[in-house]
């Protein structure tokens, strides 16, 4: 009844955001070409906030938002708000849109681009799947000739399954010769005080800040790399210049959804787990993985629509020998990355 209930709120969810162009357009399908390292939403100088509090930037892209400034609302005075889970972030957009919003800092599972829960995702074409993948295994995502994502699963299999439930617990982001590693440790017990989120950038452990602008950057020969905290713990966004950026969350399996799904989970595992939605910059018509192929123009979903799991195939094309491998049947990645590890 669990899954059948969540269905209902997915769909209804799906309706109500169909609507959705700016995201949509922002992940890239249909979209006309644009330079490849765009950045411009993001071009920006941070002035001193106005007399109310309200936090300001001086765009500095090309167009017609050069120059201008931008103000945050009343309703979302800050960028980077203190209390996340009851404030929305603001968002300026120096690009041509040159527009502010207020947004959840947060993973939207309902959105264009989610992966969350056992593993449910929602692709470009706005269409939900499950893909289950398989416990221990690694699989493509996203497989375009200058990125590639791959997914670590986690599971279990109680007495009497037929199949393994999994979760994905951790991704590299490959791109040019670089390898970004998000990954959810394993805990017993769950503690939101705890940060069991962990970060990598070519097999380095990175420290993200708690204070201050609590980010850490880096600026490559080829493009910038972002990754800020969106909560005091477990939750961050990363940006990738001119090739996507992730809302990413660490959850655990709480015991009520334990019950009501019969898991089964071992009591010395509360099976860590990344939420996560992508916001794709420019992927190419020709781009696979699981939930890439739903970003091509021609792409028509295979699922069984109207049932409470609709699923997608396609483990024997998209499965890689480990986290950092590009290959897979179908992948089309052809940058080097680096070498990393979990």
């Amino acid at each position: 009844m669990g899954r059948i209930y969540s269905f209902v709120l997915v769909t209804l969810a799906l309706v109500f955001n169909s609507m959705d162009a700016s995201y949509a357009q922002g992940n890239g399908k249909g979209n006309s070409k644009k330079a490849p390292y765009d950045a411009a939403s993001t071009h920006y100088d941070v002035l001193k906030p106005s007399n109310k509090g309200q936090e300001r930037v001086l765009c500095q892209a090309r167009g017609a938002c050069n120059g201008k400034t931008l103000t945050c609302p009343a309703q979302c005075p800050e960028r980077k708000p203190k209390k996340n889970k009851k404030n929305k972030g603001c968002f300026f957009d120096c690009s041509s849109k040159c527009e502010v919003t207020c947004k959840w800092r947060r993973p939207n599972c309902n959105g264009y681009g989610s992966l969350c829960y056992d593993p449910r995702f929602v692709g470009g074409d706005g269409v939900m799947f499950y893909f289950h993948g398989a416990k221990g295994g690694n699989f493509a995502i996203v497989s375009d000739d200058n990125l590639q994502i791959n997914a670590h699963f986690i599971g279990t299999r109680p007495e009497g399954r037929t199949r393994d439930y999994t979760w994905v617990q951790a991704l590299a982001v490959m791109f040019d010769t670089h390898t970004l590693v998000l990954a959810a440790k394993r805990v017993s017990q769950w503690d939101d005080s705890f940060d069991a989120l962990t970060v990598r950038w070519d097999g380095e452990a990175v420290n993200i800040p708690t204070d201050g602008e609590a980010e850490w950057r880096t600026n490559s020969e080829e493009r910038e790399v972002v990754v800020e905290r969106t909560d005091d713990t477990n939750s961050v966004k990363v940006t990738v210049a001119g090739l996507v950026e992730l809302n990413v969350k660490v959850r655990a399996i709480g015991e009520r959804e334990n019950k009501v799904h019969n898991y089964q989970l071992p009591a010395d595992d509360a099976f860590a787990h990344l939420e996560t939605q992508f916001k794709f910059t420019n992927v190419s018509d020709r781009v696979e993985g699981v939930l890439g192929q739903t970003y091509r123009a021609d792409y028509v979903s295979p699922v069984k629509r109207g049932v409470p799991m609709p699923m997608m195939g396609g483990e024997d094309k998209y499965q890689t020998p480990s986290l950092f491998s590009p290959l897979c049947k179908l992948c089309r990645f052809k940058g080097q990355a680096g070498f990393a590890s979990i």
